[in-house]
């Protein structure tokens, strides 16, 4: 794990790990340091796509009095896609003054939902992974490629 303005060696390239303010919020977090990390692994390149704040149930039903409300659709975070069509994971991002692992049941709820294999969850300094092939939970510096999620995918099939 990496902290606060140290580097990592990733893809020929050197990123430097942004510093957080705790104040920001999700929006914040999401905008400053989620999409840039995915942009940064390559999930924005073509065919791969970064799809945000995706819905993924109608809300549930519930009754109430003589009638019935709605209540509020669940919502992915991010879904990326190893192309068209053909999703690999969720990543659902907090505050940055929250634990990325606060995030973590909620990723896992969605990729289950899905039927997905790969469920992430993110604060913008700390990335948790879930594989659903080895029930490991992982803490990463980065987030993998869609070429190395692919080939992690296909071996877990």
């Amino acid at each position: 794990m990496l902290h606060l303005g140290e580097e990592l060696k990733r893809g020929g390239c050197r990123l430097t790990k942004p510093r957080i303010e705790h104040g920001m919020n999700e929006a914040d977090t999401c905008r400053k340091h989620v999409v840039p990390a995915l942009q940064a692994a390559g999930w924005e390149a073509e065919p791969h796509s970064i799809a945000e704040q995706r819905t993924i149930t109608d809300g549930r039903i519930v009754p109430v009095g003589r009638g019935f409300i709605r209540k509020p659709p669940k919502r992915v975070d991010y879904l990326l896609s190893y192309e068209r069509g053909f999703p690999l994971a969720v990543v659902e991002a907090k505050a940055a003054w929250k634990t990325a692992g606060a995030g973590l049941q909620q990723a896992k709820e969605y990729a289950e939902m899905l039927g997905l294999h790969f469920a992430y969850a993110t604060n913008g300094t700390e990335i948790v992974e879930f594989e659903y092939f080895t029930g490991s939970e992982t803490v990463l510096a980065a987030y993998p490629t869609p070429a190395q999620l692919w080939q992690r995918y296909r071996a877990g099939r």
